[in-house]
């Protein structure tokens, strides 16, 4: 999901969909996989015109480009970055302000990970896989990707809330998917979210992707091994805990979580055991998976 708090800030997105054509590309990609040249047979344009519309919706992060092989050598493949886009209309009658953090997956601060289990840097696995005692290696701060069967993770957020400022929305997004031993497009997992220890609720995570490669996943990347997930933003503010904007997963407001600028923030992701789709979770960061960016980290604050 893609949330935007303002039209202004929406500019470029909506400059890249203002053409009819590039608003057919979009609905075409995000029914089946297209590569550059099945766009231009199926819209009946030139390579150098489908080049020009896609480039357009890159440069609005609106999608990724992949390099496959196809029957004649390499194609590429233009793949949807975001299933959901959130605008507010109502201006702001007062300017929104935000810290803003991007925290490596490897960071955590606490863990207790459970088969299936590991954890890989971009160049390579660390220790062996199934091994939980490998996520205390000194090696996991430059980690990319993990992943659990269940159990838990915990990130100290940073708080750099200053005397005076009000906390008024936290924002988290992550990309995540279910960790299934290899890969399953149907496996159902139970993740809970939660910070300083009070519940934020559930998310059901749809399964474990590997039908093709992670866009950004290195090469050296086994096949069988989770290669992608998807994009999630978690909202904490007076109206509740919301999974990308619309869906409301607890009545847990921001106020409840009693933040101020002496506290500390800490978050956690976990599968319980006794969940009823106890599916596991793999997180990814920058260097793994569609999304270029780690669990990135916004609080918005009145001053």
């Amino acid at each position: 999901m893609l949330y935007l708090h303002s039209l202004e800030e929406a500019e470029d997105i909506f400059k890249a969909l203002s053409a009819p054509m590039r608003l057919r590309i979009m609905e075409l990609i995000n029914r089946q996989e297209l590569s550059m040249n099945d766009l231009a047979q199926m819209l009946g344009l030139t390579n150098s015109a489908i080049s020009l519309h896609v480039s357009k919706l890159e440069s609005a992060g609106l999608v990724a480009i992949r390099t496959a092989s196809g029957k004649r050598g390499q194609m590429k493949i233009v793949q949807p970055v975001y299933s959901r886009l959130i605008v507010d209309m109502i201006p702001q009658t007062t300017p929104r302000h935000c810290y803003q953090d991007d925290i490596s997956v490897g960071h955590y601060t606490a863990c207790d990970p459970h088969p299936t289990c590991g954890i890989a840097t971009a160049a390579t696995i660390i220790g062996e896989l199934d091994d939980p005692r490998v996520f205390s290696y000194p090696d996991r701060f430059r980690a990319g990707i993990l992943w659990m069967g269940y159990g838990s993770i915990t990130y100290n957020l940073p708080n750099r809330l200053n005397a005076g400022q009000t906390l008024k929305e936290i924002q988290i997004s992550f990309e995540i998917s279910s960790e299934c031993p290899e890969t399953n497009e149907d496996y159902p997992s139970d993740i809970y979210f939660e910070i300083n220890h009070v519940p934020l609720g559930r998310w059901v995570s749809p399964g474990d992707y590997g039908a093709r490669k992670g866009i950004l996943s290195p090469f050296w990347w086994p096949e069988p091994l989770n290669q992608y997930g998807l994009l999630k933003t978690l909202i904490i503010n007076s109206d509740g805990t919301f999974i990308d904007g619309t869906h409301r997963i607890s009545k847990t407001k921001i106020e409840d979580l009693h933040i101020d600028y002496n506290s500390a923030v800490d978050f956690t992701f976990s599968v319980p055991k006794d969940t009823p789709n106890c599916g596991g979770l793999t997180l990814f960061g920058e260097d793994f998976g569609d999304y270029k960016q780690n669990i990135r980290v916004k609080m918005y604050y009145d001053v």
